[in-house]
């Protein structure tokens, strides 16, 4: 009989799971299958993967991959089911029923709802006294009084990242309108805020920045924090070049405050907006795994590894310190946020040699890349043949 504990590790597309499959695949008794809605993914192109599955499309099948799901876990008698998106996540939680031979290493989707919908959120940071924006609340924008928007830009937000409508999901997107013009526009063509629920919200300058936690049935185990220094595309979004930091502690305290009162369990990601003076304000809550995750396991705190201890029902020590410095830079990445800015008129001449003299700068030793690795170096080969075929059209 294997005595090896099978994984599954969905949204293989993803970096985040390609971290995962590396810190979990290494152990002698995991074994790792990953899948994806692709034939080919980057996760699956692992060493750590002895199998890659192909599943439809969650967002527009959902009960199709809800089945493919029931189905195969049983076939391949899977252990634990480790979901990377929200739209994956929140779907395994909605069948979590069919799947009671397997384990999900999340809290009930009653509970995940609580902070995953801002605009609960934004009440619940009322009652524990957390930083936020100034925010009006919406049930459509029907009839919508565009004189309570008191300024621009006037940040306009849908209280769902993907809203679900029974037999698919709506994906929506946060918007910073600069005029009145652009505020008539959006809430009167986009569909999730016309038939959905969203914030008005102030616009806060300054830059994000994040809590990275763990919990187990309410208890914290661990904190981890980093900070973005270029992105893509480099005015803000994903970060391609991080590096680990101390935990702010205002922000640490918001967290605890905010995920100890909802009793979480697994990992979340608390953002903020920092003013220019170093206030923080409450953003969101991504109650999934993030994107910079192989930075946070560079660091030494292993998240994938740590939740799937604590999910196996083995004792978990809380991690009380880690490596702080540690930078990581997915490097494809680093190339498309350096093309955006060179091509973009908003950054001077000199602007744009500056970005040019830091992407060729040598590598400090602190620095890992996030795809590139040696000992499992199909995943890049991977990215890179998907890059230039995306490049080439």
């Amino acid at each position: 009989m294997n005595s090896k504990q099978i994984i599954l590790i969905l949204d293989a597309t993803q970096r985040s799971a390609l971290a995962a499959t590396r810190s979990l695949g290494k152990h002698s008794d995991i074994t790792v299958i990953t899948a994806s809605e692709s034939p080919t993914s980057l996760a699956g192109n692992s060493c750590y993967s002895v199998f890659s599955a192909q599943y439809p499309p969650p967002s527009t099948e959902p009960s199709a991959f809800c089945n493919w799901l029931c189905r195969f876990s049983k076939e391949k008698h899977i252990s634990i089911v480790y979901p990377m998106t929200e739209i994956t996540s929140q779907l395994v939680l909605m069948c979590h029923d069919s799947l009671a031979h397997c384990k999900i290493p999340f809290a009930s989707y009653d509970r995940v709802m609580t902070i995953a919908d801002k605009g609960r959120l934004v009440t619940l940071a009322q009652e524990l006294n957390i930083a936020h924006p100034e925010t009006q609340f919406f049930e459509n924008s029907n009839k919508f009084d565009f004189e309570l928007i008191a300024s621009y830009p006037a940040v306009i937000k849908p209280n769902l990242s993907h809203i679900w409508l029974e037999d698919r999901w709506l994906s929506t997107t946060v918007h910073i309108a600069a005029n009145r013009q652009e505020a008539e526009w959006l809430l009167s063509n986009k569909e999730y805020f016309k038939n959905h629920p969203f914030l008005l919200q102030e616009f806060i300058p300054g830059h994000g920045e994040g809590i990275f936690a763990l919990y187990n049935q309410g208890k914290p185990i661990t904190f981890f924090a980093h900070q973005r220094i270029r992105e893509k595309p480099p005015s803000g979004g994903v970060s391609v070049l991080s590096e680990s930091r101390v935990c702010n502690e205002r922000q640490l305290k918001y967290a605890q405050a905010l995920l100890g009162h909802v009793k979480w369990h697994g990992v979340a990601m608390v953002e903020f907006r920092v003013t220019p003076e170093g206030v923080p304000y409450l953003m969101e809550v991504n109650t999934r795994f993030w994107g910079s995750l192989q930075l946070a396991i560079d660091s030494g705190v292993d998240f994938p590894w740590l939740l799937h201890q604590i999910t196996s029902g083995k004792p978990v020590e809380p991690v009380e310190d880690y490596q702080v410095g540690q930078r990581l830079r997915w490097a494809l990445g680093d190339l498309d946020s350096l093309y955006i800015a060179l091509k973009s008129p908003n950054y001077t001449m000199t602007e744009k040699l500056k970005r040019i003299f830091a992407f060729f700068n040598p590598v400090p030793s602190s620095t890992r890349h996030e795809v590139n690795r040696v000992g499992d170096l199909m995943p890049a080969w991977f990215e890179l043949k998907q890059y230039l075929r995306q490049l080439l059209g």
